[in-house]
Parts: C-alpha cells; structure tokens; sequence
C-alpha cells in the first residue's frame, strides 16, 4: 500500500506549487531595497536607469529558465532530483565547482540574514522616529532593541522544521511588500522550490519566475521612476526611512511596519538553506549520534493535539545562529555594507555563472560555436557588472569604518 504522505523518492509528500513558488520568490525579491530604487534611478538618469533595471531582470529570467531544468538530472523531467544548488551543481559539473557554488551560495545567505535584521530594525526604529518629528521633536533613536526584538521573533520562526510549513509566512510577507512599494509609489505621485511532481517541476518553476520577476520588474520600474520624478536628483536613499517624505505619519508609519513584517518572513526565505545543509551536512558525518538524528513527537493539547517534531541538535543549532547573528549585528551597525559586497560578489555565480555551465553541460552545447560565444560573453559581461559593484562596496566598506563607532546604532 502506498504512503500518501510520501513522494516518490521516499521524502514527505511536497505541497508547494508555482503560486506558492512565485510567493517565494516575490518575498525575496521585493526586499526594501525597492525603496532605493529612485536613488539608483538618480544615478544614471531617465535612460540607463530603467533600460539597466530592465535589461538584468531578462538576464535573471533567461537564468532562471535554465536553473530551472538543472532540478533533475540527467533528464529535466524524469531524472533525479537535486534537492539543492550544490546538488544540481555537482551532477552537471562537479569538482572545484561544487564548493564554489558552496562559499558563495552560503556566505551569501548568510549576509542577506544579518542585513534583513539590520533594515528590519531600522524600519521599527522609524516609526518611534516619525512620532517624534510629528510632535515637533528632533530624536535619535537606538535600533538595537529593535534588532533583539527582531532576532526573538526568529529564534521561535526558525524552529519550523519544514520549510512548506512556512509558505503562509511568504505569502503575507509578499503582500507586506506590495503594500509598502505601492505607499512609496503612492506617496512619489503625491510629489509629483520544492513543487509537486505534476505538472513537470522545471514547468512550475519557470511559469513560477516568470510570473515571479516580471511582477517585481513592473514594481521596480513604478518605485524608481517615479520616486525619480518626484525628488529629480534629490531623491534619498530610502524613500521612507530617510528624507524622502515626512507626511502623514501614520502612512509612514504603516509602510515601515509592513517593511518589518516583510523581512521577518524573507528572513526565514534565506535562512532556512542554511539550517537544512548544516543539519544534513552533520547526520551524514555523525549518522549514530542520537542528539543530531533523533527527532522527538511531542503533542501540544491547547492546539487541539497538534504533535510537533523536535530534534535536540537542530535547536540549539537554530537558536545558536540566529542569536549569534542578532548579537553581532548589535556591535556592527554597517555590517548592510558587507551585504552588499556578498551580494555584488555571487550575483556572477550564483545567478549567471552556473546557471549557464549547467545548461552548456547538459545540452552539449559545442565549444565555439554561436550559442557557445553568446552564453560566454554573457557571463563575461555579467562579472564585469559584478566586479565594479564590489568594488563600489569596497570604498563604502572603508568610509564606515572611517566613521565607526562601536554600540552606536541609532537612526
């Protein structure tokens, strides 16, 4: 008889499909950073700044498109499954490659969650902020209690066990987005993985980045054009938290608290690839300890009897990062620059780089023939971008250090 509440391959039955994907994808996407786009868009002016904006987002598609295949292998829908990048990595390519993908998949999972915590801080911090300029009082306000609260909320979140039990999280995290892009844009005119088996996954998941990014492009493109237009040249670095707009202050405030509720799911979006390839990575070396393999029931009877799976090594293990994480956030406000340093330094890999080497493997495509140079160059082109946008992160990196002082995060 079969198990219902088990795939194919063995594993819990998946529940995902491409709206929840899309969901995913839209809570990752749609980071805060949305509301520095009218900055950028300032810094490159009426034509590049869009042409750029769109031109990156079709490179992330066409990516995306082939990422989307490299799921099985060595047929995109009767192979076997690869439950992670580093698995899709090591069965097209193998090698030096598969700890490439490693340090740069990871170290930038792992910046993402410490800048989230910081922008989440911050955005909690400015509603405090806002109330005292409605008062007519200038105020600096500490955003480190603001991270402990922040990192509290994740040290319950993280003890999910299965990500698919988060998608509700992803979801009210992508309207939180939305939300506070659409106050951003209403306020600038004012001024002026893991799917079910059927259909194939590799078609989920491309219906699902198709939908996915061209949502967050069309967003992109309102934030930052029209922030543009509003300030021209004077556009701030965030259209909220800075000196964009300072009215209504209930508005601001609204927008800042769907930015935090935005992030606290985002934050599990990243976090929790790291917490499953620790955790794998350590039953595969100590498979007889009983503290890293066993898994206790536990029922809950207020829940109506609602049993939940709990192992000793992943609890501490959860617990122990994100407050780790939390703690030297506290001690290192612009610890957001290195963000955007790990972030200029794996876009290349992560996104163009193996995405593109998986295909040429799988497809066999030639070396020197058309397809073969284009692909090449586009990868070429794309480490260029990736190189002057860590070297931009580099300068910002030694300016803070310049102005740094310790225990001193207020906005």
């Amino acid at each position: 008889m079969s198990n219902r509440s088990a795939d194919d391959d063995g594993r819990p039955m998946r529940t995902g499909t491409w709206v929840t994907a899309s969901a995913h994808i839209i809570t990752a996407v749609i980071g805060s950073g949305v509301l520095s786009l009218a900055w950028a868009i300032a810094q490159l002016g009426w034509v590049a700044g869009p042409a750029v904006l769109v031109i990156f987002s079709l490179i992330t598609l066409f990516t995306s498109t082939l990422l989307a295949d490299a799921y099985r292998h060595p047929d995109p829908v009767t192979g076997q499954r690869n439950y992670t990048y580093m698995d899709a990595v090591r069965a097209h390519l193998g090698g030096l490659s598969v700890r490439f993908c490693g340090v740069a998949q990871y170290a930038n999972l792992v910046g993402v969650t410490v800048g989230y915590t910081i922008t989440a801080s911050i955005s909690m911090a400015s509603v405090q902020r806002w109330s005292c300029f409605h008062e007519g009082d200038k105020c600096h306000v500490s955003t480190t209690p603001y991270m402990i609260i922040f990192g509290s909320i994740q040290l319950i979140l993280s003890q999910v066990p299965n990500f698919h039990k988060l998608s509700w999280i992803s979801i009210l995290a992508a309207v939180m987005s939305f939300t506070y892009s659409l106050i951003g844009l209403g306020l600038s005119v004012a001024k002026l993985d893991t799917l079910k088996s059927s259909p194939a996954e590799n078609k989920a998941m491309k219906r699902a980045s198709l939908v996915g990014i061209s949502t967050t492009t069309v967003f992109y493109l309102l934030c930052g054009c029209v922030g543009y237009a509003a300030f021209g040249k004077d556009a701030p670095g965030d259209l909220l938290s800075g000196s964009g707009f300072d009215h209504p202050v209930w508005l601001l405030n609204v927008a800042n608290v769907c930015v935090a509720i935005h992030l606290v799911g985002a934050y599990q979006v990243f976090a929790q690839p790291i917490f499953s390839f620790v955790e794998t990575s350590c039953r595969q070396r100590w498979p007889e300890d009983k503290f890293v393999t066993t898994d206790h029931q536990i029922n809950i009877p207020i829940l109506g009897g609602t049993s939940f799976h709990v192992n000793g090594f992943r609890v501490v293990w959860r617990f122990a990062y994100v407050a780790v994480t939390t703690v030297l956030v506290t001690l290192i406000p612009f610890f957001n620059i290195f963000l955007a340093l790990i972030g200029a330094v794996s876009f290349w890999p992560l996104t163009v780089y193996f995405p593109i080497e998986m295909y040429i493997a799988r497809s066999k495509v030639p070396k020197f023939s058309f397809s073969w140079i284009g692909l090449q160059a586009l990868s070429l082109v794309c480490l260029l971008v990736s190189l002057v946008a860590a070297a931009g992160s580099v300068e910002g990196l030694i300016q803070s250090l310049k102005m740094y002082h310790p225990f001193k995060n207020e906005v």
